[in-house]
């Protein structure tokens, strides 16, 4: 399970699952491809910069739309 708190401007992997409307596992994924960089945390419960997650989201709606 995810840590419920994370700092100011970043996000729990719970948290950018939701956002994108993915699977926590598919957070992971993203994070094995290179598409994401976790920014703190620990290993089992990382954090990401909201800012990355928001421009992750971004090129994923323009692909979708494309």
């Amino acid at each position: 399970m995810d840590s419920v708190y994370a700092p100011p401007g970043h996000l729990t992997t719970r948290q950018v699952a939701q956002l994108l409307d993915i699977a926590p596992d598919s957070v992971r994924q993203l994070v094995r491809r290179g598409q994401l960089t976790r920014s703190g945390g620990s290993p089992r419960h990382p954090w990401f910069a909201a800012r990355d997650v928001a421009a992750l989201h971004a090129t994923r709606r323009t692909h979708a739309a494309a």
